[in-house]
C-alpha cells in the first residue's frame, strides 16, 4: 500500500514492485533492463518501453508535479534511482 498526505494511492501490482524495488535501494540507479529483469523475474530481449510506461505512471500518481519529479528520479542515458537525499518519507509510505 502507497500513502500519500494520508491517502491512499493504488498502483498496479507491477509498478508497486517497481517503487517499491527503487525505494528500497536509495540512490542506486536501475537500468529499463536491470528493472526488467528484477521485477517480471526472467530476461527480456524485446522494447523496454513498457518499464518507461510504468515509472510514468507511478510518477503521475505520487508526484506533484510529474515532470519535475522528487521521489523517482531520472539519470538520464543510465536509468531511474529513488531519491536518495529524502531524509524522510513523510509525504510517501511505501
Amino acid at each position: 500500500m502507497i500513502i500519500r498526505e494520508n491517502q491512499e494511492i493504488e498502483l498496479t501490482y507491477t509498478g508497486f514492485e517497481i517503487l517499491k524495488l527503487l525505494a528500497k535501494h536509495p540512490g542506486i540507479v536501475f537500468s529499463k533492463e536491470q528493472i526488467y529483469d528484477i521485477v517480471w523475474k526472467e530476461s527480456y530481449s524485446g522494447d523496454y518501453n513498457i518499464v518507461m510506461s510504468h515509472i510514468r505512471n507511478i510518477q503521475e500518481k505520487i508526484e506533484d508535479n510529474p515532470s519535475k519529479p522528487i521521489y523517482i528520479q531520472t539519470v538520464w542515458g543510465v536509468g531511474h534511482r529513488f531519491n536518495k537525499n529524502l531524509t524522510t518519507f513523510s509525504k510517501l509510505c511505501v
